[in-house]
């Protein structure tokens, strides 16, 4: 549509007609990865060097409640990719990160009396090359840990992990936060940067080769199959072409090197805050080069930049705890926020 809008839905709050979208800028800060909701009236926000803050929704902290940057590798794809908060006790919160010497870390923190402490290691996972880590970590509504990890890294799935069952790397992970269990749950990802679990449908945003990037959408069940390196998005890739497509779960979106210099698409999330009913239900990414803000609602995607803009380098997306939703750049934090008439 014209205006930009995808869905709407009904709202118990009277809004006046929406005209537009901007960002706002919340902070400016280096390379905030993540923000999540956390205790009532904040959300904690890492930054990749290895510390995490607390956010009450109009500033952020001047001190970190946990810094662990002595134990995170802060290099190209590595430091500290994601976070997550127990669903069911705020006092448990969980971190991936990359370790000094290159392995995936999921570590669970306890809150005590104002801090995070007691570190209990729930995954380590020696990675061959120091790219494709993966990032994401999400708790999805079966009470699992999910934890997207890439191929082992390299170019071209170099150590042949996309479709190997038998290691985690190249997949999606759900961990048992209780039993420190883990396993292989989805495969044939090459390098899925950020996924968003939305009630039982999964959104992954997969990072191409040269050529492509893709989103998929399916649900959490068990063995899917993304295709990696068979395929790179809806192209075949090894072999490069009559390549077996079936038992494939293909991607919804396809987007091409060439669509506005895209390089490395930024996975979002799916918006379900109050501010903004028109768009609940709607997917929102980004890409790591393009910089441009797309939603996919009902099969359509929207382009929403000429509204918002470009303002950067695009690195992650996050909600608070009314659902609101903020875009990361290299450094700044902005939350999407609607203009409206009067």
């Amino acid at each position: 549509m014209d205006d930009g809008i995808t869905s709407s839905a009904p709202s118990t709050i009277h809004h006046t007609s929406l005209t537009g979208l901007v960002y706002e800028e919340i902070a400016a800060m280096p390379s905030p990865i993540h923000i999540v909701p956390w205790i009532p009236g904040f959300s904690a926000i890492a930054t990749k060097d290895g510390r995490i803050w607390l956010f009450d929704g109009a500033q952020v902290s001047e001190m970190p409640v946990l810094d662990i940057r002595d134990q995170v590798s802060n290099s190209g794809e590595k430091g500290l990719l994601a976070i997550a908060v127990h669903p069911a006790d705020t006092n448990r919160f969980f971190v991936h990160y990359s370790s000094n010497d290159g392995d995936t870390i999921v570590s669970e923190f306890t809150w005590d009396n104002g801090a995070l402490v007691d570190e209990l290691i729930l995954i380590r996972v020696s990675q061959p090359a120091g790219n494709h880590n993966g990032g994401m970590i999400q708790f999805g509504p079966d009470g699992w840990l999910y934890l997207g990890l890439g191929d082992g890294g390299g170019g071209g799935d170099r150590f042949e992990n996309g479709q190997n069952r038998d290691t985690l790397l190249g997949g999606l992970v759900r961990i048992d936060v209780d039993l420190a269990e883990s396993e292989l749950f989805q495969y044939g990802l090459r390098n899925p940067w950020r996924f968003w679990i939305d009630g039982s449908t999964i959104y992954i945003a997969d990072v191409g080769q040269g050529a492509f990037e893709e989103v998929s959408v399916s649900t959490l069940e068990a063995d899917v199959n993304y295709g990696w390196p068979i395929t790179e998005g809806l192209h075949c890739f090894r072999p490069s072409s009559g390549c077996d497509t079936s038992g494939l779960k293909l991607p919804v979106v396809e987007i091409s090197h060439s669509d506005d210099g895209s390089c490395s698409i930024t996975g979002g999330v799916v918006y379900r805050g109050i501010a903004i009913p028109e768009l609940i239900g709607t997917y929102f990414f980004s890409d790591y080069c393009a910089g441009y803000l797309r939603g996919l609602s009902e099969g359509q995607i929207t382009d929403f930049t000429d509204q918002v803009g470009v303002p950067g380098r695009i690195i992650s997306f996050g909600i608070d705890g009314d659902g609101e939703m903020y875009v990361m750049t290299v450094d700044r934090l902005l939350k999407l926020v609607p203009v409206r008439e009067g």
